[in-house]
């Protein structure tokens, strides 16, 4: 015998979107943090790249440049100052006021020890 409660039928659905809009920008700021991390690490690596090309009497805006994925380098800020390069990265973002702020930088330096 079945027991079925007037007017409960739908319930689960109106219950599920109610919470989506909860779930989709727990999802954005997930993946917000996730792109500011992996940016950080690609600015630091890039970062690295230009000091070993100063190194060697390279290019060092041209190495950090090459050193990342093609989607980052249209975000990238590199200066070169004596034997220190420093790497500004934007991560990628959605709204892009929010990338504009979560801006990431790394250095690295060639001297003598």
């Amino acid at each position: 015998m079945r027991c079925r409660l007037a007017g409960a039928g739908g319930q689960a659905s109106v219950d599920l979107l109610a919470v989506l809009p909860a779930v989709l920008v727990v999802a954005l700021v997930v993946f917000q943090l996730l792109a500011v991390g992996y940016s950080e690490v690609l600015a630091g690596d890039a970062a690295e790249a230009g000091a070993l090309a100063l190194a060697g009497g390279g290019d060092a805006a041209r190495a950090a440049e090459r050193a990342l994925p093609g989607w980052s380098r249209a975000h990238l800020r590199v200066r070169v100052e004596g034997g220190r390069v420093r790497v500004v990265l934007r991560p990628p973002s959605p709204i892009p006021a929010v990338a504009r702020k979560l801006e990431v930088e790394a250095a690295a330096a060639v001297g003598a020890r």
